[in-house]
């Protein structure tokens, strides 16, 4: 049996770093003349000079949030739906749309598995032939749809059982026999707790792929007991698959049509490796081609290579939010800003604000890593924090490599009690 979806997973680090980063300055140009969105926010970059990770990493980060604000302000004037990022027509070439919360509204093109997943289908196991009982909404969203097109792109074949409706889900899965599941962790295990109130025997189900909320290892570990292996896919509405779990359960494996970066929260500033930030992706994808775009999730990046023969970057999995900003005395505080402070002295490694006391009696610390530090530092510190929050707040000294490596910028520690 082949133990690849392709024969991109086996490429070696230096071969598919070299042709991602020589199909980078195309994507780039591609945007640029084909998403309005992009032909702004790159305007005056020459595309063919992004063609490697330092020249990408000096690009603006367009997060959520923006794409969100330009379909919303694209929408009140009656434009584009999609805010400019799209670069298909509706037609032929997008075959679905869809909305997610906000709302967002995401294009699916009409390539074969579109949204690359059948990578991580394959990963957990799944082979054509196969009856898959996808438990993914159906409704207006597109997380059905995504796990679907990557179950037939393997060769499987879909029950779309949707969300809610138990006993009918059951009573299908006995009739049907599948022999996978598709859908969040938290579902899954409703359904495998039913059949057992039930005295239903739904044992047809061996393996699932599983993704829309964490699935920790204790979960991971109570599955197994119930006879299913379960394996984590990391994939979104706006890029499609960015990570997979493989047969080894070390980290995530990259997906190959995506260059991903991790930056320190609030910035677009690549970490060194190991270190916690913002997952930061640019995608191949021509139809809807976003250039470092913020997913707002932590990670890390996993130093060598999946034991399973797959030769992509692996990250840690998800960790946490990446948008920290908080209110401190009635004003709002950026993970930006405390990059800013830090980006004021070049002796600063590394900073973190923690927020602490109770309510109505917010204190401010901001703990900083530095080299050659002093009162002189100190002090300078102290007036660049008021000069870009407005708050006064005490400045604590730390060696370099003290600060834990978890990804916060802004460390809320109030007491709400």
């Amino acid at each position: 049996m082949n133990e690849f979806f392709d024969a991109l997973e086996t490429r070696t680090c230096d071969q598919r770093e070299t042709e991602q980063m020589a199909a980078l300055p195309a994507q780039i140009a591609h945007a640029q003349r084909h998403s309005a969105a992009f032909a702004e926010i790159l305007k005056g970059v020459d595309a063919a000079s992004i063609k490697s990770r330092a020249a990408l990493a000096r690009l603006p980060v367009t997060r959520k949030g923006e794409l969100l604000e330009r379909q919303k302000a694209s929408r009140a004037q009656g434009g584009d739906a999609f805010g400019g990022f799209a670069a298909l027509v509706r037609g032929p070439a997008m075959s679905r749309v869809f909305a997610s919360p906000g709302p967002i509204y995401e294009p699916e093109g009409a390539a074969r598995d579109y949204w690359r997943t059948g990578r991580a289908l394959f990963a957990a196991g799944f082979r054509a032939g196969e009856l898959v009982h996808n438990s993914f909404s159906y409704h207006m969203t597109p997380g059905a749809f995504i796990l679907e097109s990557g179950a037939h792109a393997v060769g499987c074949t879909v029950f779309p059982a949707g969300t809610g409706q138990t006993e009918q889900q059951l009573e299908a899965i006995v009739d049907l026999k599948p022999t996978a599941y598709t859908g969040t962790p938290s579902f899954l295990r409703i359904l495998l707790e039913k059949a057992r109130e039930a005295g239903t025997d739904i044992g047809s189900i061996t393996k699932a792929s599983v993704g829309g909320e964490a699935c920790p290892p204790s979960l991971t570990a109570w599955f197994k007991t119930q006879g299913l292996d379960v394996y984590q896919t990391y994939a979104t509405a706006d890029l499609g698959l960015v990570a997979y779990e493989t047969p080894a359960r070390e980290g995530l494996v990259l997906d190959e049509g995506v260059i991903v970066e991790i930056v320190r929260p609030g910035t677009g500033d690549p970490v060194p490796e190991g270190e916690v930030g913002e997952l930061v992706v640019t995608t191949l994808n021509a139809a809807y081609p976003l250039i470092r775009f913020g997913t707002g999730d932590l990670s890390a990046v996993l130093g060598g290579t999946c034991p399973t023969g797959r030769t992509a970057q692996r990250i840690k999995g998800w960790m946490g939010r990446a948008d920290q900003t908080t209110k401190v005395r009635g004003m709002f505080v950026h993970a930006s800003q405390v990059a800013d402070i830090a980006r004021r002295f070049p002796q600063v490694h590394k900073a973190r604000l923690v927020i602490s006391g109770e309510m109505a009696n917010d204190q401010m610390c901001l703990h900083v890593e530095a080299s050659d530090a002093d009162d002189s530092l100190r002090g300078q510190i102290e007036t660049a924090v008021r000069d870009i929050t407005k708050l006064r707040s005490a400045v604590q000294l730390v060696q370099p490599g003290s600060l834990p490596n978890d990804g916060k910028v802004i460390e809320d520690a109030r007491s709400y009690q």
